[in-house]
């Protein structure tokens, strides 16, 4: 299982994760199955927010240590 797959189990369905992001259920099937897991930097700490799968998962070539693009509470 894939971290965007983690995320979408977290959101319910990708239709959920869609809208929720404000992109549509085909942004999330491309992302998930033509660009192999790959989220866009942009939606990284938004899914965070919204699933608690972290940036390290979902894009360890940007967030390379565990707790990059965590915040600190």
């Amino acid at each position: 299982m894939t971290a965007l797959d983690k995320a979408i189990q977290a959101a319910g369905t990708a239709r959920n994760m869609a809208l929720a992001l404000g992109v549509s259920s085909m942004s999330v099937s491309h992302w998930k199955n033509r660009d192999n897991g790959i989220v866009p930097p942009s939606y990284v700490l938004p899914i965070f927010r919204m699933t608690g799968v972290t940036p390290h998962e979902l894009r360890p070539d940007l967030y390379p240590n565990p707790t990059d693009g965590i915040p600190k509470e």
